[in-house]
C-alpha cells in the first residue's frame, strides 16, 4: 500500500467536509467549521501552506557521501525523525464518526511511537478524552504528549495528574485554543492566560511543558519568561483568527528572539519532507502536522500513520542529501532562500 492508495480509502470514511485531497492545502475545506477548514474567510490555512512553498532551498551536491542523521533529541527523548503528530479533538464532529476521540489517541499515539516519532493528543468537551489519551500514552511508555485546553483552575489541577501519571516526557497546553467557540461555553474560566497565570499553570504541569499557539515575539517572551521549556509557533490552522500571518512569516524572528536555550516546534500547511527542512532551517527544532495524520489514520490505521512518516522521513532525507546536510544539526539558514 503507497501513501495515494491511503487517501482514498479515507476518501470513503472522512466525512463531507474533508476531502483527504492529494495536497491538504486548505483549500477544498476553506472556511467550513464544524470541519477541518479554517474560521472567517478560510484563507489563513491555504496562507500557512502557501508561505512554506515560496521558501527555495539552496542545492549543493559538493559535499561528501555519507548517511544521512535525521534523529532529534526532544525534552530527553531520542525520536527517529523531527516529526510531532498533532493535536486534534472532536474528530467525530469536524471528520465522521469512524473513530472517536478515544479509538483516534489509542492509534495515533502507539502507531507513531512505533514510527520512532511521538504524538500530541488533543483536548475537548469529553470529559473522557485527556484521561484516555493518557492511558494510551502510558502504554506507549510515555512517549507522548497530552495537550491541555487553557480551561480554569477547576479543571486544570486534575488533568496535569493525568498527565504526570501517563509517564509524559513532555505536557503542551494550546492556549490559542481560547479562540475556539466552544470552550467559553463549557467553561467561563477558560479563555486567554495572562503570564502570571500561565507561570502557575506551568509550575502545576510539573512536566517539561509547551506551549502551543504562539505567533509573535512578545507572545514568545511571555512564554520563555513563564518558564516555558518550548513554544509552538502556531495559529491553530487559521481556525481561531481569521487573517493572521502564516506561521512560516513569524517563525525566524521568533526563534532569533527567543535564543538557544529554549525549545521551537512549528506548525501550520507543514505537508512534506521538503517543508520540514525548510522549516528547521529557519530554526525550528521539530515540526508538528496535524490534518494528514488524521487523513492517514482515517485511511489505514496504524499503518496509514507509518506510510504517511515513511513518505516524509524519505523526502526529508533526500532534502537534506541534496543541499549537503547529513544531520539536522548541519541544516543552517543559508540552505534556504526566502522571499521576505
Amino acid at each position: 500500500m503507497n501513501y495515494e492508495e491511503v487517501l482514498r480509502m479515507a476518501r470513503d470514511k472522512v466525512g463531507t467536509v474533508c476531502k483527504a485531497c492529494p495536497v491538504c492545502n486548505g483549500r477544498a475545506c476553506g472556511n467550513r467549521m464544524p470541519g477541518p477548514g479554517s474560521k472567517g474567510t478560510g484563507d489563513v490555512a491555504a496562507r500557512n501552506y502557501d508561505k512554506w512553498k515560496e521558501i527555495r532551498l539552496n542545492m549543493d551536491t559538493l559535499t561528501e557521501k555519507g548517511p544521512v542523521d535525521m534523529s532529534v533529541d526532544l525534552f530527553g527523548k531520542t525520536l527517529r525523525y523531527p516529526i510531532l503528530a498533532g493535536p486534534v479533538g472532536l474528530v467525530q464532529l469536524h471528520y465522521s464518526d469512524a473513530y472517536s476521540d478515544l479509538t483516534y489517541n489509542d492509534i495515533l499515539v502507539s502507531a507513531c511511537a512505533e514510527a520512532g516519532i511521538v504524538a500530541m493528543t488533543g483536548d475537548g468537551a469529553d470529559a473522557s478524552v485527556v484521561p484516555g489519551a493518557c492511558a494510551a500514552i502510558q502504554a506507549a511508555g510515555g512517549m507522548g504528549i497530552p495537550t491541555i485546553k487553557p480551561w480554569g483552575d477547576d479543571v486544570l489541577p486534575e488533568k496535569f495528574a493525568l498527565v504526570r501519571e501517563s509517564g509524559a516526557f513532555a505536557c503542551a497546553m494550546d492556549v490559542d485554543g481560547a479562540g475556539l467557540p466552544f470552550l467559553k461555553k463549557l467553561h467561563t474560566s477558560a479563555g486567554t492566560k495572562s503570564e502570571a497565570e500561565l507561570t502557575e499553570i506551568i509550575r502545576q504541569a510539573g512536566v517539561p511543558f509547551l506551549v502551543k499557539g504562539i505567533m509573535t515575539v512578545r507572545g514568545a517572551l511571555k512564554a520563555k519568561r513563564a518558564g516555558a521549556a518550548g513554544i509552538v509557533v502556531s495559529n491553530h490552522g487559521g481556525r481561531v483568527l481569521d487573517q493572521c500571518p502564516a506561521t512560516a512569516e513569524v517563525l525566524r524572528d521568533i526563534v532569533e528572539a527567543v535564543g538557544e536555550d529554549m525549545t521551537v516546534l512549528v506548525d501550520g500547511g507543514i505537508r512534506s519532507g521538503t517543508d520540514i527542512f525548510k522549516a528547521l532551517a529557519l530554526g525550528a527544532r521539530a515540526v508538528v502536522i496535524a490534518r494528514p495524520f488524521v487523513t492517514a489514520l482515517y485511511g489505514a490505521g496504524a499503518e496509514g500513520v507509518r506510510i504517511y512518516v515513511d513518505k516524509l522521513a524519505a523526502e526529508l532525507e533526500d532534502t537534506m542529501e541534496m543541499c549537503g546536510a547529513h544531520s539536522l544539526g548541519e541544516i543552517t539558514r543559508d540552505m534556504v532562500r526566502l522571499p521576505w
